[in-house]
C-alpha cells in the first residue's frame, strides 16, 4: 500500500476545518476532487473514515485515530524537506521548541543564548503555548521539545519521557499603594479578598489558582484574564486587581509601581519539567538540546521513562 502524501494533507486538512470545501480551498483544488481523494484513501486503508449524513460529514473513531498517525507522517517528510533545504544553506538542523510562559520569561532566553553560541549552525524554532497544550504538540509530534509545568500536563494518548529542567516560585503581586503592599508573606485566602488579574483560562497557574479557591470554599473574583506576564503587571500597576505569577518573571517588572509577595502556599513551589515522546525518536541536534537544557554532558546517557 502506497498512501499519497497529499491525500492525507487533504485529510487532516478536512478533520481540522470541519468540511471538504473548507480543506480543498486551502489544498488550492476543487471541492469534487477532495471528496474523491477522501474516498479513495478510505478504499485503500479498508475502513470508512467518516458517516455521510443530513448533518454532513462526521469522523469516525478511525478518523481520529488517523490524524495523530497522518500528523506524525507528515512532520516527519515536512522535516526532511526542511533539514536538506537548511544543510543547503549551511546549518545542520533545526529543533522544534514549545514552551510555557513561565519557562520562557525566566530561563529559556539565557539556556537558549548559551546553547546557540556553542551550536550556531543549529536552529531553535521556540512557540509559546500553555502546559497542556505543550504536552499535546509533543504527544502528537507538532514539536519535537516541549517545556511546561509537570503537574499540568494532563494525560496524553502518547506516553511522554519527562525529565526535570527547573524550580520556579509562585508570588502575588499587588499595586504599590495596596492594603496588602507592607506584608512579606501572604496566603492565597488574603488574596481572595480582592479581585484578581488571572492568566489564560486553561494556563496551569488559573488552574492551580480554582484548586486553591476550592480547598478553601471561597470564590474566585476574577476581574479579568490575561494572556502574558507583561499584561498582568500593567493592570495591577493600575491599581485593577492583584494577580499571581512566577517571581522571576515579576522582577522583569520591578520598575512598575507593583510589589511582590510570598505566596505561603505549598503549590507555589512548582517544578518545570522538559518533556519529549522518546529519546530515541529525536534527532540527534534535539538530543544534544536535550542534553543541554538539562545539565547532561552526554546525550547518549539521558534515561528514558515517565
Amino acid at each position: 500500500m502506497r498512501l499519497d502524501p497529499v491525500s492525507l494533507r487533504l485529510f487532516v486538512a478536512v478533520m481540522e476545518t470541519g468540511a471538504i470545501a473548507r480543506a480543498a480551498a486551502r489544498g488550492h483544488i476543487v471541492a469534487s476532487a477532495a471528496s474523491r481523494r477522501l474516498a479513495e484513501l478510505e478504499s485503500q486503508l479498508g475502513v470508512a473514515l467518516f458517516t455521510r449524513g443530513n448533518r454532513g460529514m462526521q469522523p469516525t473513531p478511525a478518523a481520529f485515530e488517523l490524524l495523530h498517525l497522518a500528523r506524525g507522517v507528515l512532520n516527519e517528510l515536512d522535516g526532511i524537506a526542511q533539514q536538506m533545504r537548511e544543510h543547503g544553506a549551511g546549518l545542520r538542523g533545526h529543533v522544534r521548541l514549545a514552551a510555557n510562559i513561565s519557562a520562557i520569561t525566566q530561563f529559556l532566553p539565557a539556556d537558549l543564548a548559551r546553547f546557540m553560541a556553542l551550536h550556531p549552525q543549529v536552529d531553535v524554532r521556540l512557540q509559546e503555548l500553555i502546559s497542556s497544550a505543550v504536552a499535546r504538540a509533543v504527544a502528537e509530534n507538532a514539536t519535537d521539545i516541549g517545556i511546561l509545568s509537570d503537574s499540568h500536563y494532563g494525560e496524553q494518548p502518547t506516553p511522554l519521557t519527562l525529565l526535570p529542567y527547573r524550580q520556579d516560585e509562585l508570588v502575588l503581586v499587588v499595586p504599590a499603594g495596596h492594603a496588602l503592599a507592607r506584608r512579606r508573606r501572604v496566603q492565597l485566602r488574603d488574596a481572595m479578598a480582592f479581585d484578581l488579574i488571572g492568566m489564560h483560562p486553561g494556563s496551569a497557574i488559573h488552574q492551580l489558582l480554582q484548586r486553591g479557591a476550592a480547598e478553601a470554599g471561597r470564590p474566585l473574583r476574577l476581574r479579568m484574564h490575561v494572556t502574558g506576564y507583561d499584561a498582568l503587571c500593567l493592570m495591577v500597576a493600575a491599581g485593577l486587581g492583584v494577580g499571581v505569577m512566577p517571581r522571576g518573571s515579576a522582577a522583569l517588572y520591578a520598575h512598575l509601581a507593583i510589589r511582590v509577595l510570598t505566596l505561603d502556599e505549598p503549590w507555589a513551589q512548582r517544578r518545570l519539567a522538559l518533556c519529549v515522546r522518546s529519546m530515541q525518536a529525536l534527532t540527534p541536534v534535539a538530543r544534544q538540546l536535550v542534553a543541554h537544557l538539562t545539565n547532561t554532558e552526554n546525550p547518549n546517557l539521558l534515561g528514558v521513562g515517565r
